[in-house]
């Protein structure tokens, strides 16, 4: 059997969030349409000898879908593909999509982990952001979720908010900290094209915190994290001792995925594919053709050992240079030898025995360094 992880795509949501450019629609009228096209692609599994070691369920907003209709999903899944007995099977909710019912059956269905997008923990935030659930929301759905079982709970944070400031990020840290989660997601808010915060960006009208608060705002992450127990263990993520996403490390140490639904990317054999964005185009697709791969591509060697790299330096515990040498059959330095030279001068990079990792000034540049190993 080939080890994977798998992912599963849910391309729906209840309102587009002013900063999301997700491959997500607001057509919830097409959602039995979708779910009747995706069973049709995960019972496409069983003869695949595809053995599952995470799953992840995400979107979108999964948990918009009704019990049974998560209930069919997973129970599809269990039908069509081998679940390690201890695999970790995340879904991702947004607050105010939780009910207690919702809950307790997601757990008798196997999933052990919820990932839940608070992104901060100020209603004006929340509304700028045109999220749909309030402060309170999350509370409620978090203290069900505990007393449901859940005991591996990440939430997701937003820092570089339009009108944050850096007690806000804070608070909303302290916050966080007070319910001890497992895991705690920080993402730098990052505007894209195509998205209401770039068109009022474009307009003028986007008020984001200076490049010094952003900054600040990380550093305060990092420091109140660390002090409170949290392994930071990649540039975005912290995690109390054996509570690391594995889903995440399979894509930071370049393992092989699966990704099904609209949109979803997989990497297996050494090949890049995708499936058509649209859910129309999926379900088209999947109905007449039994898969909705839109396009795939053989990745070079070169462009493999480049991915190899800026996904391993992303970690905190580095790039593993005997792993590179194992996969690739050349030693580290044979290949990148100069880049490695160039960018400890710069101090951002520092290497020992088997490990490169980012200096902390390292994490403020890290695209610097990545782009050093592109080919």
């Amino acid at each position: 059997m080939k080890t994977i992880g798998l992912y599963i795509h849910i391309p729906l949501c209840i309102k587009k969030c002013h900063y999301c450019d997700f491959n997500s629609f607001t057509t919830l009228e097409l959602i039995p349409e979708y779910l009747a096209a995706l069973k049709k692609e995960i019972l496409g599994l069983k003869k695949c000898g595809y053995a599952a070691q995470t799953i992840f369920i995400g979107g979108g907003t999964p948990t918009i879908l009704r019990c049974e209709q998560l209930a069919d999903i997973l129970r599809t899944l269990h039908e069509s593909v081998y679940i390690a007995k201890d695999a970790e099977i995340t879904i991702e909710a947004n607050p105010g999509t939780l009910t207690r019912e919702k809950l307790i059956s997601l757990k008798s269905l196997g999933v052990n982990r919820l990932s839940i997008g608070l992104q901060a923990y100020q209603n004006q935030l929340l509304k700028i952001m045109g999220r749909i659930h309030t402060v309170e929301d999350f509370e409620k759905n978090f203290k069900t979720a505990r007393n449901v079982g859940f005991d591996n709970i990440n939430i997701d944070l937003i820092f570089g908010l339009p009108n944050q400031k850096v007690e806000d990020f804070d608070e909303t840290l302290k916050k966080v900290l007070h319910i001890f989660p497992e895991h705690i997601s920080c993402y730098s808010l990052s505007v894209e094209e195509h998205t209401e915060f770039y068109r009022r960006q474009q307009e003028g009208t986007l008020a984001l915190p200076s490049e010094d608060d952003e900054r600040e705002m990380y550093y305060r992450a990092i420091e109140l994290l660390t002090n409170k127990g949290y392994n930071h263990y990649e540039i975005s993520n912290f995690a109390i001792p054996g509570r690391k996403s594995k889903h995440n490390m399979i894509y930071w140490t370049y393992q092989e995925y699966l990704g099904l639904g609209a949109g979803a990317h997989s990497f297996l054999d050494n090949k890049r594919f995708y499936n058509y964005s649209s859910i129309q185009a999926y379900i088209k697709s999947i109905n007449e053709h039994a898969n909705a791969i839109a396009d795939m591509e053989t990745i070079s060697i070169m462009e493999q050992q480049a991915e190899f790299c800026f996904l391993g330096l992303r970690l905190l515990d580095g790039l593993d240079k005997k792993a590179f040498q194992k996969r690739f059959g050349k030693k580290f330095k044979q290949v990148y030898g100069e880049s490695v030279k160039k960018l400890k001068e710069q101090e951002l990079i520092k290497e020992n025995t088997n490990k490169i990792r980012l200096t902390s000034r390292g994490l403020d540049f890290a695209n610097v360094v990545f782009a050093e190993f592109l080919p």
